[in-house]
């Protein structure tokens, strides 16, 4: 298969490394060129921990989401933390679509909870 292929960059908590990995592989074989985090700060990588480090990843997340066609969010269990969650509104913001691994949680506005 020769063609045109989306572009989607991965997102979501470096805590979830094997995920991403299974994740990219199976988009790749899906036809996907496949964008992914360059380290995992909650899977050993602690380099990520420096401020202007997470500052300089968290900036280069975003071009890597204006690379992508669309964005899949890696939310296992429902989790998506702050970085993950401006990631999702940056693509929002910028007319990416947003697909996800587990269907996400909806709060409601007026009482406050959480349902999948």
């Amino acid at each position: 298969m020769v063609g045109k292929y989306k572009v989607i960059t991965l997102c979501g908590s470096t805590k979830f490394r094997d995920e991403f990995i299974a994740e990219q592989k199976r988009l790749t074989l899906e036809g996907y060129i496949v964008i992914s985090v360059g380290l995992f700060g909650h899977s050993g990588d602690t380099e990520v921990w420096r401020e202007i480090t997470k500052l300089m990843l968290d900036d280069m997340h975003k071009r890597k989401i204006d690379m992508a066609d669309e964005i899949f969010v890696i939310n296992v269990g429902g989790y998506i933390g702050s970085s993950t969650r401006s990631e999702i509104e940056y693509a929002i913001m910028t007319n990416k679509p947003v697909k996800y691994l587990e269907p996400p949680a909806v709060t409601n506005e007026v009482t406050g909870t959480t349902k999948a």
